[in-house]
């Protein structure tokens, strides 16, 4: 069973949504992918781990780091949560590109290389934003792209936390809402 939560953020409302010990969902209400891995069976109910999850964020919408992390569960595909794993190790702050982490990838199975596309895919579905920071993935040129909450939350979130450089752009055709 998974049960949700709400949270009022200033970037508008938060959907939360966990398996009763961790967190496993955290959605702009309305972005693209909206609760694509939450059954359809579910329970609005309090827990300590989306109480956990709101103090985080309270930290975070401050304008600070968290010096914790609540208790998360990947539900993607092997290769979704390998790359879920490297978001979440991006420190606050700090941007990496697509294909950065294809690099990354492709050096941990021993690969000559890795498709940034297929990490951008991965990326776009990520279930845990903010926490599992999909926000600070940008393509290696500068562009601003495939993020799920859209392009302007994107761009607040990196502003917020001092990793926006003006040489940063929105490219014509992004794939970000």
């Amino acid at each position: 069973m998974q049960y949700t939560a709400t949270y009022q953020s200033p970037l508008g409302a938060i959907t939360l949504a966990a398996d009763g010990e961790a967190l496993t969902g955290l959605w702009f209400e309305g972005q693209k992918y909206y609760a694509l891995y939450l059954d359809k069976e579910h329970e609005e109910k309090d827990l300590p781990v989306f109480q956990q999850a709101r103090e985080w964020l309270n930290v975070y919408f401050s304008g600070r780091s968290p010096d914790f992390t609540p208790p998360l569960h990947f539900t993607g595909s092997a290769f979704q949560n390998e790359v879920w794993a490297i978001l979440a190790a991006i420190p606050y702050g700090r941007t990496r590109t697509y294909g950065d982490i294809a690099q990354e990838l492709a050096q941990k199975r021993g690969l000559p290389r890795m498709s940034a596309q297929a990490v951008g895919g991965a990326v776009g579905k990520n279930e845990i934003s903010i926490i599992v920071p999909c926000h600070r993935v940008i393509g290696s040129n500068g562009s601003l792209t495939g993020y799920a909450g859209g392009i302007s939350k994107k761009i607040a979130l990196l502003k917020l936390e001092g990793a926006f450089k003006e040489e940063y752009f929105v490219p014509k055709y992004s794939t970000a809402p």
